[in-house]
């Protein structure tokens, strides 16, 4: 059976490929098939033996997944693809996104590539496909051309008891484990004596407590929601979520742990809450790794996506004397950034999301939520030996009075992210009008700034809406700042608005 290309092409979704891939939502029909990762990995051993001048059967490739329920099946179908073509393949069970890619890394394990299975946060029903080279995650041109490649092959029915088997998470743990040894000098149980608390989310992230924590001497009592179950029963894995951080802030709470850390699904993203039940996420969590890398890399430039609060600026360019670069939305984006400015020989350690995706140059521009984890802890058990708090490190961190986002839907229109850019050429031409000063430069959208605060209207990265993020230093300044943002958008029919109506 052939899958017509418009079909898998509908599943690119940036640079990995998702779908509804079970049924049981209404109005949500299976998109994701098992026939269809059958194929879409028949592309990409194709993209990859393109990529490497080698031969298909020449080829080591690694396949794993996180805990969601069609991960079983899907996996299955990719490791048919594989074993079909005949190359070297791996299965790695239950993995994070970025062990996967570390597998083409290890001296062990030396994988081509390696494809991990998960749809990071989103709701069970969900999965994806996510594709790793030697050279790190494939572009969202590199996903088009692996469809294409995919609407070639039938689905082919390889023999997967041929399929190695390997315990990469094994591995990945020790690496991690090694890291923070040989950061706290050597012992074997460095974290004896501190209390930390890990909230997995019902992903894949559990290992972080056990593996990781235990295993050096760490109490992790109270630790929370660690058996993956791909139902997601307590709260979304997505440490973005407001229940999914208030249930990791109440167990350090109750258990006056030293520490917590929360995943997502794949462990690709990490936030923190501290002893006290301050929250570390998005400005916090992107100033307290600026501040654990500032002695370091004195100087250098911390890349952001583009809704970042001013405070957190002014944190990075007055306190740890840093540069702020506010780039795009996307963690592809900020990382391809972080990799060009290294590249033009402008030191950057750090590319990092507001969603918690975190990539640092020294670990292979990889956004890794556990090696973000493992920078935290050393940085917290060097403050506890000499009698500080982690908290210390981002005590000068300002915070707006208000912050809203307001998704402004664009109906009708085939095109939109054409009638979207139209729209945001007008909305600078009326704001100029006006003598309301345009930030410049902007790499995405249109940012204007007020006296007490600022709004930036953009594309969403996928869908057709355009995201206007608004924050003021005063109360009561969001509300007047989008009131006036209103009237730069009047006239565009196919502009949804009621959203500011909506308290």
């Amino acid at each position: 059976m052939i899958i017509p290309e418009k079909n898998l092409m509908k599943l690119a979704n940036g640079s990995d490929v998702r779908g509804v891939a079970m049924e049981g939502v209404a109005d949500e029909p299976v998109t994701l098939t098992a026939d269809a990762a059958n194929v879409i990995t028949s592309g990409f051993l194709e993209f990859l033996a393109q990529r490497t001048g080698k031969d298909k059967t020449e080829l080591r490739v690694a396949v794993g997944r996180d805990s969601r329920l069609s991960g079983h099946d899907l996996k299955r179908a990719a490791l048919k693809a594989l074993t079909a073509a005949g190359a070297v393949t791996v299965d790695c069970s239950m993995a994070s996104t970025p062990s996967m890619f570390m597998s083409t890394v290890f001296p062990e394990t030396q994988m081509d590539g390696a494809i991990m299975i998960t749809a990071s946060h989103l709701p069970y029903n969900r999965n994806g496909l996510k594709f790793f080279t030697k050279d790190g995650g494939v572009e969202h041109e590199d996903i088009l051309q692996i469809l294409k490649h995919a609407a070639r092959y039938p689905v082919l029915e390889g023999d997967r008891s041929k399929a190695q088997k390997y315990n990469l998470m094994e591995r990945y743990c020790h690496h991690l484990r090694k890291k923070i040894r040989e950061a706290l000098g050597g012992e074997n149980q460095p974290l004896k004596g501190m209390h930390i608390v890990v909230d997995a989310g019902n992903g894949a992230g559990g290992f972080f407590a056990t593996q990781v924590l235990g295993r050096l001497g760490a109490d992790t009592t109270g630790s929370i929601f660690l058996e993956p179950d791909g139902h997601f029963p307590n709260h979304i894995p997505n440490p973005e979520n407001k229940q999914a951080m208030a249930a990791i802030r109440k167990a350090v709470l109750d258990n006056r742990a030293d520490l917590g850390f929360i995943f997502d699904t794949d462990v690709d993203r990490m936030s923190a809450v501290l002893k006290n039940g301050k929250e570390i996420s998005r400005n916090a969590l992107i100033a307290m790794m600026a501040a654990i890398l500032a002695p370091d890399y004195p100087g250098s430039t911390i890349i952001t996506d583009s809704v970042t609060s001013d405070e957190l600026t002014v944190f990075l360019e007055k306190d740890l004397g840093l540069h702020h670069l506010r780039y795009k939305r996307g963690y592809k984006n900020v990382i391809d950034e972080c990799i060009r400015q290294n590249k033009a020989g402008v030191i950057s350690p750090l590319a990092i999301e507001t969603s918690g995706h975190g990539a640092l140059s020294e670990n292979y521009y990889l956004d890794d939520g556990a090696y973000l984890a493992v920078k935290l802890l050393v940085a917290a058990a060097r403050a506890k030996a000499k009698g500080r708090r982690l908290a210390d490190l981002v005590a000068g961190l300002g915070e707006p009075a208000e912050s809203r986002e307001y998704r402004i839907k664009i109906q009708g229109e085939e095109d939109f992210r054409a009638y979207g850019e139209g729209v945001l050429k007008t909305f600078e031409e009326r704001a100029a009008q006006r003598g309301i000063r345009i930030a410049s430069p902007s790499y995405e959208g249109v940012r204007l700034v007020f006296a007490d605060g600022w709004a930036l209207l953009r594309m969403s990265l996928h869908d057709p809406n355009m995201p206007l993020n608004v924050e003021s230093r005063k109360e009561g300044g969001v509300a007047r700042i989008a009131a006036e943002v209103r009237t730069l958008l009047d006239g565009f029919a196919s502009l949804d608005l009621s959203v500011f109506e909506q308290k």
